[in-house]
């Protein structure tokens, strides 16, 4: 729970009193930031805020595109301001700030809606905000990018880093996460999607259907999705009685029971990584398959997987790698984009550990497959997965070499360790963030071990480390290892996030 000081006329009154006895004048309110300073993507977040809750009630029409409606914010200014910004991508028709109206300015160009309260907000003040907009999410770019999906399959808000401000503004930067209560209406030949829990679905008028869902944990932006079209929608419950939602697009064809036979299994897969990680940190579980999309993306409680996936059958590595991501990246998220291998490494490592619960090899032999069939100069060890840029969030070495390292660190503490160090992380941050340097400061307090040269050689070094993942491993098992075929799942997966940054240079 956040401390919290007086507010309002409470705070100006103690305000004033202090500066008549220092007999001195106080600084004046300042703007906040246009972003929370990551250098990856400078006007993502913003300055002076703290979400605590976003209530977003919207009406979409599929035929036209028109998504209209309101969002209103619980924020917390963390300094005194004279205005804030919020990262939105739509025409904003009105700004309530405390139910007064408040001056903005829609920067659409850059994602930037500049509120001008008319009363400045003081350090520890939480503060009502109500946006209003109606506008076409299809037809607004953010620095030359629009991340809207908009085709046969309907709409989705899905996408990463980014996606939020194509439906709703916010605070978008994983260090501020928030809870959510998101309805949608649609009409009634269509089905109404995001994250948490169906609370109901509301027949209000004629040809139209609202759906209510809450999230109770805290969830970052962009894991938060919008989803809308013509979907099969399935709700029932897991073996420890969490609600288990899943959707289908009806234009899955031949893939709909292959993506069926994954994703149905997703409880079973959770309870699996649950044993390696920690409880599951949420309160749903699901998934949803769509068209829509060529990559997957793992949305809070219910991840976003793409048709293209499950073309060739069944992928429960796919589904295994998603929901890693519920641990590492969605309940313990990045500190800043930089910090990528936190999400990538950590769920590319869980591909190999349901690899091996399934008999499929296991993760020693994986990995030194991965170390030993890529030669000195291939290009998994040109790039560093500790700071790999912004235009290379997704390349395989965040993800292989990223996995490579933690078998590495597995090697060198042990398997008792390895598991506390990644349980305590969850236990330690979930619900907030973390940064690289913070999980190497924890491994070696649990392990007791030194780990800086481990890490150098792995993650910050460029060149493939003369010894592999698995220490100086016998010659007999690197030969055996090279009979494992790593499955084209693996390469699929990252192929898929490749599809990913792509979209984001168009």
């Amino acid at each position: 729970m956040r401390a919290r000081t007086r507010t309002g006329l409470g705070v100006l009154a103690a305000g004033v009193a202090s500066v008549l006895l220092a007999g001195t004048a106080s600084a004046a309110p300042a703007p906040g930031a246009p972003g929370v300073g990551d250098s990856y993507y400078p006007n993502a977040g913003n300055g002076g805020t703290d979400v605590l809750h976003y209530d977003i009630r919207l009406t979409y029409q599929p035929a036209t595109d028109v998504l209209a409606g309101t969002t209103t914010l619980l924020l917390t200014a963390t300094q005194d301001l004279s205005r804030f910004d919020l990262d939105f991508a739509l025409k904003a028709s009105s700004v309530l700030v405390n139910n007064r109206p408040a001056q903005f300015t829609n920067q659409t160009g850059n994602g930037e809606l500049v509120v001008t309260p008319a009363q400045p907000l003081l350090k520890g003040q939480t503060a009502t905000v109500v946006v209003a907009y109606s506008d076409t999410p299809s037809t607004e770019k953010v620095d030359g990018i629009n991340a809207w999906k908009k085709g046969s399959f309907g709409a989705l808000g899905v996408d990463e880093p980014q996606s939020s401000a194509w439906w709703f503004p916010a605070n978008d930067h994983p260090t501020d996460k928030a809870t959510y209560d998101v309805t949608i209406e649609a009409p009634d030949d269509n089905v109404a999607v995001t994250n948490g829990t169906l609370v109901r679905t509301v027949k209000s008028r004629a040809g139209w259907t609202r759906w209510q869902w809450r999230s109770t944990k805290p969830q970052a932006t962009y894991l938060t999705s919008f989803i809308v079209g013509k979907y099969e929608l399935n709700q029932s419950t897991t073996p420890d009685g969490k609600p288990f939602i899943t959707a289908y697009g009806s234009d899955l064809g031949d893939s709909l029971y292959a993506a069926k036979a994954s994703v149905e299994r997703t409880p079973e897969i959770d309870a699996f990584l649950a044993t390696k990680f920690g409880p599951f940190p949420f309160e749903a579980e699901g998934g949803v398959v769509t068209s829509g999309i060529t990559f997957s993306l793992e949305n809070q409680t219910r991840p976003t997987y793409g048709a293209r996936n499950f073309r060739a059958g069944s992928n429960t590595t796919l589904i295994a790698h998603e929901n890693a991501h519920q641990w590492f990246g969605d309940n313990v998220s990045l500190g800043r984009w930089s910090d990528i291998w936190l999400n990538e490494g950590f769920a590319s490592y869980a591909e190999w550990l349901w690899s091996e619960h399934e008999g499929e090899g296991t993760v020693a032999e994986l990995a030194q497959y991965t170390y030993d069939s890529n030669p000195a100069d291939g290009d998994l060890w040109k790039l560093v997965p500790a700071d790999p840029g912004a235009d290379n969030q997704f390349d395989n070495a965040v993800y292989d070499r990223g996995a490579l390292t933690l078998q590495a660190l597995r090697t060198a503490v042990g398997d008792d360790a390895f598991f506390k160090i990644l349980q305590t992380w969850q236990a330690q941050k979930g619900g907030s963030n973390g940064r690289i340097q913070e999980f190497i400061a924890l491994a070696e307090k649990v392990s007791g071990k030194p780990l800086y040269d481990l890490f150098q050689t792995w993650l910050y070094t460029a060149g493939k480390p003369a010894v592999g993942p698995n220490g100086a491993a016998p010659a007999a098992f690197t030969a055996r290892s090279a009979s494992v075929a790593k499955p084209k799942s693996f390469d699929q997966i990252q192929a898929n996030h490749r599809n990913l940054a792509a979209e984001h240079t168009h």
